[in-house]
Order: C-alpha cells, then sequence, then structure tokens
C-alpha cells in the first residue's frame, strides 16, 4: 500500500493502512539511525523549510534532525505570531513555493491553518501542529512507541487523561488509535472534555479510575496555565487532587501498563515524580522515536508518484 498523498495533514485523514505503512517505515528509520553513518541520500537536493509560529524546541529539533539525515538543505524561517500579522500565510508560503522550496514544516496558532497552506502551495506541507486541530507527527511516534511496547494495537485498551479539548495530540491520537483496533478512554474535567466525543467511538469517564482500569496505555496530555485563567478549571490544585496519573491511579491498570507524555511533563500536577521516574513510563522512548517518524514523514512524501508500493511490504 502506497501512501499516494502531497500533504501529512492529520491523522483524521489517514487508514488503518496508511498509519501501518507510515509506522513500518518508521521502523526502517530507525534501522537508518542505529547504523554507525545515519545519513542517506533520499532527500539530497531537496529543501526544507521549518515554519513554527508556535515555539516548540523539541518538535524542530527532530523535524531539523530527520531532514538531514536524509541529506535536505534545512532552513529555519524563525516565524512568529506577530509576523503573520504583517504578512498573510498564504503569502508567505507562495513565496517559499517561488523560491522552489520542495516541504514545508508548518507549526501556526490557529486551527486548519496546514490545510489552508496546502491548498496554497506545490510544495508538500507537514502539519507540526495547528492550534486545537491535530499534530500528526507526535501522533505517529506515539503509535510507534506503542506498538514497540504492546505488539500492536488490536483490543489494546488505551487511556487519555487530561484536557482533551486542547490537546491536539489527543485528537490525533484518537483518530489512531481507534483506526487500529484500540479501545479508547478519556477522563478530565467536563469542561475540557469535547462535546459529542463518544459519538467516535470514545468511552468518556468522569471518574478517572474508571478510565484507567483495565488500560494497557496511559497518556497524559499538557495542563496549560491558560484553562485555569480562562476559568476552565477552580485551580490547579483541584485539577491534581483528581487528575494526577499517580502510584494509586496506577493501582487500577494493568500490572504491564505504560505511561506516556508528549512533554514537558509537569511534574507534581499531570504525572507523579514517582511515576515519571518508575519503569512504566517511557517518556524517553517517545523521544527516541521522534525523528525516526519525522523521517518516515518527509521519506514517504519525497516519494510520491515514485512507485514504491513494494518497498516496506
Amino acid at each position: 500500500m502506497f501512501l499516494n498523498r502531497k500533504d501529512f495533514l492529520g491523522i483524521r485523514d489517514l487508514s488503518a493502512e496508511e498509519l501501518h505503512y507510515i509506522l513500518k517505515t518508521a521502523e526502517t528509520m530507525k534501522f537508518v539511525l542505529n547504523q554507525k553513518n545515519k545519513k542517506v541520500p533520499h532527500l539530497m537536493g531537496k529543501s526544507v523549510i521549518i515554519l513554527f509560529y508556535d515555539a516548540s524546541a523539541r518538535a524542530k529539533l527532530s523535524y531539523e534532525l530527520a531532514a538531514q539525515h536524509l541529506s535536505a538543505n534545512v532552513v529555519d524561517m524563525m516565524a512568529s505570531s506577530s509576523s503573520e500579522k504583517k504578512e498573510r500565510l498564504q503569502d508567505m508560503g507562495q513565496l517559499i513555493d517561488q523560491m522552489g522550496a520542495d516541504f514545508i514544516i508548518l507549526r501556526h496558532p490557529m486551527s486548519g491553518a496546514a490545510r489552508l497552506l496546502a491548498d496554497s502551495v506545490k510544495a508538500s506541507v507537514i502539519n507540526a501542529g495547528d492550534g486545537y486541530n491535530e499534530n500528526p507527527g507526535q501522533s505517529l511516534l506515539d503509535l510507534l512507541t506503542i506498538k514497540e511496547s504492546k505488539g500492536g494495537f488490536e483490543g489494546l485498551k488505551v487511556t487519555i487523561i487530561g484536557d482533551i479539548f486542547h490537546s491536539r495530540i489527543a485528537k490525533s491520537n484518537i483518530w489512531g488509535l481507534t483506526k487500529l483496533g484500540a479501545e479508547v478512554s478519556v477522563s478530565g474535567p467536563t469542561t475540557l472534555i469535547p462535546k459529542n466525543l463518544e459519538d467516535f467511538g470514545v468511552r468518556v469517564c468522569l471518574d478517572p479510575r474508571d478510565a484507567v482500569s483495565g488500560a494497557d496505555v496511559v497518556l497524559s496530555t499538557r495542563i496549560f496555565d491558560e484553562v485555569e485563567r480562562d476559568n476552565l478549571l477552580p485551580s490547579m490544585d483541584e485539577y491534581r487532587s483528581m487528575f494526577i496519573i499517580d502510584e494509586n491511579l496506577m493501582k487500577y491498570a494493568k500490572k504491564d501498563a505504560i505511561v506516556m507524555h508528549p512533554g514537558q511533563i509537569n511534574r507534581g500536577v499531570e504525572v507523579a515524580t514517582s511515576v515519571v521516574n518508575g519503569s512504566q513510563c517511557i517518556v524517553n522512548d517517545q523521544i527516541a522515536n521522534s525523528v525516526a517518524v519525522r523521517m518516515a514523514m518527509l521519506y514517504i512524501l519525497s516519494q510520491i508518484g515514485g512507485g514504491l508500493s513494494e518497498a516496506f511490504d
């Protein structure tokens, strides 16, 4: 199965077959990264533009390394939200397009920005996070980490705890996990759970203990200060008292359950330090998979029309 798309905009757009193909490609890229010489020529002569309107050192570094390992030329545009007011995103994209860029990796505070840009340019656009919409790259590395730890997804019980409404990673993970056959439960303050989430095959639990009961995987989201400021939470202390992933909560999960977080972890609020430092937390495995997944995304897009459908069968 060859993923024949110009852009990577979200997990919701992908089929289960396509997701398996990307993960298999990422596994091949991990093999490349384990070699003494990590550089391969697949993107030699190609240009990758990193256009981040939201700062994220981790994401930017992983995309830069991925492009460099594939021998691409990388340019960091160092955009900011204020520069968006001076120049429309479409105009910026067309400027980059006219200069012959092959890939634009976009991170933007507006939901739908990646699709807007993709419709305006010939270059392939990779969504590195758009508003409250999706973050497919982070979700794919989460999926790869789960696959490596648990062997597959069919019948796997996965719990996501925290701010589901504002978490683009949680949404991407919900689309991906349900398509791959996992059973997804969520829990968090009712003000931070999207309405009608159950319509997408997700179990919503008011009590996090119900959500975690029998779970194979427990995923945390980030909780930002803005939710308290916007009166969506009474206080961080109240959130901590009910939803922190600690040893008491993990007693309800399976004994071999794993704990994951997109980083950076707000210790003592989202996840207890004892859990972060324990054997169940595999955040380091997620970080280790980040470059391989981004390499896979770039590689696959570079092969559009290349007829490599059998390459990873």
